[in-house]
């Protein structure tokens, strides 16, 4: 399975305890493309921070605290269909894929260590997604959201100013992948039309707006 050809999907934390979680997962399922489900930290991650003051660790334990966490969500989702599994290496994934299933990556074993990856509560799985897309060489990122905020943005700077994603994707996200966003307004359009033959939702400028670009505030009339 050539990773060209696959799709990794960033399913959010902010799914967790809400319909769209089960929802997403089994239109993902029905996928007739390849794709790699990478989870965010969800509840687990809130904890992580939450603990960091009473219990006096540093953001650099933190950091690690984090990315287990998106190990723990990332459990969660794959026991949640019978086509997800969970994958801790870029061998197991080809595994998995080749098998006609959908990996789910545990991120924790890659990155451990990885000097690429800044040791900061600044990057977020949004980053460490697109992390994976450099390591795999896989060509397109869609990131579901709990949220319908980046309908309102064209492009990547409009998302990072509005925080919808992690000031540091713009980094890790190579120029040659085009960047997806999805949300609940999606899945309403999406669930009636299964199986998913396309990557939902829409696509961005995959750039950070260079000085003369006009603003998304601009374009919007804001």
């Amino acid at each position: 399975m050539s990773p060209v050809n696959a799709v990794v999907v960033k399913l959010g934390g902010s799914t967790a305890g809400h319909d769209e979680l089960q929802q997403w997962i089994e239109v993902l399922a029905t996928a007739r493309f390849p794709l790699v489900v990478v989870p965010g930290g969800g509840p687990f991650a809130d904890e992580v921070r939450a603990l960091q003051k009473p219990l006096a660790y540093s953001d650099d334990v933190a950091h690690d605290m984090a990315i287990l966490a998106m190990d723990q969500f990332g459990l969660v989702i794959a026991e949640r269909h019978e086509r997800l599994r969970p994958c801790r290496s870029l061998q197991a994934i080809r595994q998995t894929l080749d098998a006609g299933d959908i990996p789910v990556w545990l991120p924790s074993q890659m990155t451990w260590d990885a000097q690429d990856i800044p040791r900061s509560w600044e990057v977020t799985s949004d980053s460490l997604a697109a992390w994976f897309c450099g390591q795999w060489g896989a060509k397109r990122l869609l990131l579901i959201k709990q949220t319908n905020i980046f309908l309102q943005h064209i492009s990547l700077s409009g998302l990072v100013r509005s925080g919808i994603v992690d000031p540091l994707l713009p980094d890790m996200l190579g120029h040659d992948i085009a960047l997806h966003l999805a949300g609940p307004q999606t899945l309403g359009s999406v669930a009636g039309d299964l199986p998913l033959a396309d990557i939902p939702g829409v696509i961005m400028r995959n750039k950070i707006a260079d000085e003369g670009e006009m603003a998304d505030e601009e374009i919007f009339g804001r």
